[in-house]
């Protein structure tokens, strides 16, 4: 089954590297037109723009997202270009290894405010749009399987994922029938945050230890975006999806 997102426009938060980035190729490949953000990967994104296989379909925005005056006028810009959202991939997000007792305050917040701040900041202001089209939407917020399990050393991360997962949920209620919500959680998934190439022998080990037997890679979760802002993925919504090989079954 080839899925087809041809004539849809989607937004994807983060879109520069990692799960983002193969969310991004992944949605312009299948025929949307695709905006993405991102903070400090200026490069990377450029590249992304000069991908053969999506010249011209894929545009880059510098964007804070835990900053609400650079969301509100992102999304002025968009409708200055008349840009109708039918799909949003809440992906933004940032890591924090530390123990409880370490974690300062300010960790804290900076952590909040992009991983939940910036998901809820960005989903309401394209929720707001979206509820005055005429045809479904989507919005999709990449949570992570630590949102279920939590880990130790990782608790602001996890609780920041299971505050997105209890979002998602929340406006799957809200706004149906008109919009879908589902949230994807994936697990250990090869890219820059998980930083394969720094991670001890015994926590890689660790990580590989699920049924499956390896580590995820991000276009494995692409996949699954794609599914969800098709036409397809139209009976599905408040479910949070795990792509994780096993390692988390909620």
């Amino acid at each position: 089954m080839k899925l087809s997102l041809t004539g849809k426009n989607a937004i994807v938060t983060g879109g520069s590297k990692g799960i983002g980035k193969a969310i991004t190729v992944a949605l312009a490949e299948a025929g949307a037109r695709t905006y993405f953000t991102y903070h400090g990967s200026e490069e990377k994104a450029e590249l992304i723009c000069k991908k053969p296989s999506i010249l011209n379909t894929v545009r880059s925005f510098k964007v804070d997202v835990s900053k609400e005056v650079e969301i509100i006028n992102f999304f002025k810009e968009l409708d200055d270009e008349n840009f109708q959202i039918d799909i949003l991939i809440n992906n933004a997000g940032v890591l924090l290894e530390k123990k409880t007792i370490h974690t300062s305050s300010l960790e804290f917040d900076n952590l909040i405010n992009v991983n939940l701040r910036g998901t809820f900041l960005t989903g309401k202001e394209a929720l707001k749009r979206m509820i005055l089209k005429k045809t479904q939407s989507r919005v999709i917020n990449i949570s992570s399987d630590l949102g279920f399990i939590g880990r130790e050393s990782f608790s602001v991360y996890s609780a920041s994922k299971g505050a997105i997962n209890a979002l998602t949920k929340s406006w799957s209620l809200e706004f149906a029938p008109k919009i879908l919500v589902n949230g994807i959680a994936p697990g250990p998934i090869d890219t820059d945050m998980l930083d394969l190439k720094n991670m001890s022998p015994e926590w890689r080990k660790k990580e590989e230890m699920i049924p499956l037997r390896r580590i995820g890679n991000p276009n494995e979760v692409a996949s699954l975006a794609v599914y969800l802002s098709s036409d397809n993925s139209s009976f599905i919504t408040g479910q949070i999806y795990g792509v994780n090989g096993g390692s988390v079954m909620p």
